[in-house]
Formats: C-alpha cells, sequence, structure tokens
C-alpha cells in the first residue's frame, strides 16, 4: 500500500470573529518556534518561574500557585474540579448555558453530590440566589463561568468570594473566554480556583490552560496528595484525605512540579508554555486598562452595528461579554448559508450556537488581536452585503456607521497600544 503524499499545511488567511479560537498575534507565533529545551534544565524552569508571574498580574493576584495545565482550556477545568472534588462531595453549579452544564457533567463522572441553580440560557445568578442556595445545600464547592460563550453573558463576580467564605465554601470560576478581555480579578473578587484559556482574548492558540490557586483552596489540594510510585522520593509527603482520581490531573502533583521540588510528573509543553508566556507578556505590555477598554470598544462597536443593520440582539446589555455577541438569525434568512457566505465571499468565520438558540442565533466575536476597529468593521461591512445577498434587507452602510461612531465614543483618541 502506498501511502499518499500529502501537501505542507497552507490553511487560508481567514479572519476568525467567532467565539474562538481567534487568530494568534504574530508574536506568539514567533515565540512558538523557538527551540526546545529539557523540562530542568535552567533556562527552562527559568521561564516557568517567569509565566507564572507574569499570570498573576493577568489574573491580578498574587497567589503563588499561579502556572500552566498543559491542554486545552477544558483541561484546566477537569483539573481544577477533579482536585477539588471528592466521591460524594456537594457541590454547587450555576448553569445558565452550555458550559455550566459541562461543569455538572465533569462533576457527575466524579461522583460528586451535585446541586444547581438552574436559570434560562443568558440569565445569570445574583448574589442573593446564591446564598439561598448556600443555605439550602449547604456544599462544600461552589462552580460557575464567568463569560459562557453559548450565551455571550457574563457572570458578575464581585462579592462571591466574600459570600464563599461566610459559608466555608471553595470557589471555582471557568474564566477560559474572558482572561484578557474582562477584568478577571482574582484577588479583588476572592475568588479560589479560577481556570482559563489562550485561544480567545489572550491571543494565542489552544492548548494551555493558565489557572491560579488560593492558600485555602491548596491547602485542600495538598490534603488529597499522594505521589505515584514511580518517582516518590523518601521525602514523599502525602496528605490524609482521598486520593484525587486523575493521574495528569491531579493538581497537587502538577503544583509539586511547578514548585522547587520539580517534581517529574509530566513533561511540560515546552512550545506552548513559550506561547502562554509570550500571550502575558503581550497584554502586560499593552496595559490591563487597555486591553480592557480595547475590547469594551469592540464589543460595544458590534452591537452598534448589529442594531443599526436592523438585527436584534441577544441578552442583557447589562451583563454582556464584551468580547462575543449574540444577534438574533432574522425570520426568512438562512443562518448555515450567511456562514458559508461569509467564510467563502469575505474569508470571514462567525459562530453558529448551540442547545437551545442553536440555529437561532449567531456569535460574533472580537477579541485578542482581532478586539481591532478595523475588523469589527470589516466583519459588519461583510455582513451587511451577505445579508443583502440572502434577500434580506438592510440600511446600507448604516451598521459600519454606527460602529465606527460608538468604537470612537468609547476610544476617542484611538488604541495607542492596539496592536502591542
Amino acid at each position: 500500500m502506498t501511502v499518499p503524499v500529502f501537501g505542507q499545511i497552507d490553511p487560508p488567511q481567514r479572519l476568525l470573529m467567532g467565539p474562538g479560537p481567534v487568530n494568534v498575534h504574530p508574536r506568539v507565533l514567533r515565540a512558538m518556534s523557538a527551540d526546545m529545551l529539557g523540562q530542568f534544565d535552567p533556562e527552562m524552569t527559568t521561564y516557568m518561574n517567569e509565566t507564572m508571574e507574569l499570570y498573576r498580574e493577568v489574573f491580578m493576584t498574587r497567589n503563588r500557585w499561579t502556572f500552566l495545565i498543559d491542554g486545552t482550556a477544558r483541561a484546566g477545568i477537569e483539573a481544577a474540579l477533579v482536585s477539588l472534588l471528592e466521591p460524594g462531595m456537594t457541590v454547587l453549579i450555576v448553569r445558565a448555558g452550555r458550559f455550566g452544564l459541562l461543569l455538572s457533567e465533569i462533576a457527575e463522572r466524579i461522583g460528586a453530590d451535585i446541586r444547581t441553580i438552574d436559570l434560562e440560557w443568558g440569565e445569570v445568578a445574583s448574589l442573593d440566589a446564591i446564598e439561598a442556595a448556600f443555605k439550602e445545600h449547604k456544599p462544600r464547592v461552589f462552580a460557575c463561568i464567568h463569560g459562557d460563550t453559548s450565551t455571550t453573558t457574563a457572570q458578575p463576580l464581585e462579592g462571591l468570594g466574600e459570600l464563599c467564605r461566610k459559608y466555608d465554601v471553595l470557589s471555582y470560576v471557568d474564566a477560559t473566554a474572558t482572561l484578557g478581555g474582562m477584568p478577571v480579578d482574582v484577588d479583588g473578587c476572592g475568588l479560589d480556583i479560577v481556570t482559563a484559556g489562550l485561544q480567545k482574548c489572550m491571543g494565542g492558540p489552544p492548548g494551555s490552560s493558565p489557572i491560579t490557586i488560593s492558600d485555602r483552596a491548596a491547602e485542600h489540594i495538598f490534603s488529597r496528595r499522594h505521589v505515584e510510585k514511580g518517582i516518590r522520593g523518601a521525602d514523599a509527603d502525602d496528605g490524609y484525605g482521598a486520593r484525587i482520581s486523575s493521574n495528569y490531573f491531579d493538581l497537587a502533583m502538577v503544583m509539586d512540579y511547578w514548585s522547587e521540588k520539580r517534581l517529574n510528573h509530566h513533561t511540560e509543553a515546552t512550545t506552548m508554555l513559550y506561547g502562554a508566556r509570550e500571550c502575558g507578556r503581550v497584554m502586560l505590555e499593552e496595559g490591563l486598562k487597555n486591553r480592557f477598554d480595547r475590547h469594551r470598544a469592540a464589543g460595544t462597536a458590534m452591537t452598534a452595528g448589529l442594531r443599526a443593520l436592523g438585527l436584534k440582539v441577544f441578552g442583557h446589555d447589562e451583563y454582556r461579554m464584551t468580547n462575543v455577541t449574540g444577534v438574533w438569525i432574522p425570520d426568512g434568512v438562512n443562518g448555515e448559508a450567511v456562514r458559508r457566505r461569509m467564510r467563502e465571499d469575505f474569508e470571514i468565520e462567525i459562530g453558529t450556537a448551540f442547545g437551545p438558540l442553536a440555529g437561532k442565533i449567531w456569535r460574533i466575536g472580537a477579541m485578542g488581536y482581532n478586539a481591532m476597529k478595523h475588523k469589527v468593521l470589516l466583519t459588519l461591512g461583510a455582513l451587511e452585503s451577505v445579508l443583502a445577498a440572502e434577500g434580506y434587507a438592510t440600511p446600507r452602510g448604516a451598521g459600519v456607521d454606527a460602529a465606527l461612531i460608538a468604537w470612537n465614543k468609547v476610544l476617542p483618541d484611538a488604541l495607542k497600544a492596539h496592536d502591542a
């Protein structure tokens, strides 16, 4: 049998304006082309330490345990939950979209006792509702999604940590879709564990999941430490709690790997670490405020442009994510035909939806390297043209004009570091 020799990879230069992944910042791509190093080479461990320090600033925390999980954003979610939850432990989960349901799916596989706050997709849980659920269910862990791209809605985090400490609850927040684009103030909100990804607002590729862990969450995790036999030394200090049920996602061992112990738990994904490190450098050079303002300008401009085209935006403005906008597909318009035309005629990708919103809304993102004025305007101009071709009348030029006005209201002097 002759194996075909395929051509080298040469993907089209698409503008990825969906809910993620997005186009990777060129600096990140360049960083990822650097040579390999051994995982315990002093240069490599220095890069690891630098990455930890960079992501403390990104997460707005001083948590010692701030590092990377090797794997996509879901790897971080699973590592957090499998290391927090034991079989039979009560966890309270907010479910208001696809990814809240994912949390309960993972917790169910762990064997946790799952209690939920179930909401319509696109709604958020109030602190009063969360506190009432704490009183009723007495959970050990609380879990929620910060920005759920399936609904383009952001769950408020203010006051959450204080509430969790009042009831002795450990908090977990999935910030996959918001880290780097909206404030994820870990210390200010008193959060225990937060995980994220690179492929959205951070402007990197999927494959690495930043995580930060508070001291009190670390104490709980280390109480479950059981070092595997093949790498344990005479000084191994096992915990008293139930062993974490995953080896790869055992945060107690991964934390020892990132500590001065350098426990040989796994081989670090060197290229992904280079990329994650550069994502953090790019963000901090731009500045947190500039970064958040740029994403807010992009989201505000996109929303204004869509409305000017006569389209109805999904969800509540008060809780709208800055980086992804949901928009109702007009009656009589074939949503998939529009997405196909956007891709084939303009090389622009916009997103479809899931669950009860499947076939009903498009999800249009502007985040990371793509949260730029001209990319928002190009997307709106292309959408106007495609809608007209599909028989939906729009005010010609109104979307671009409205978006430009909205962008300039948020950033009247134009963002100086837009491509930092």
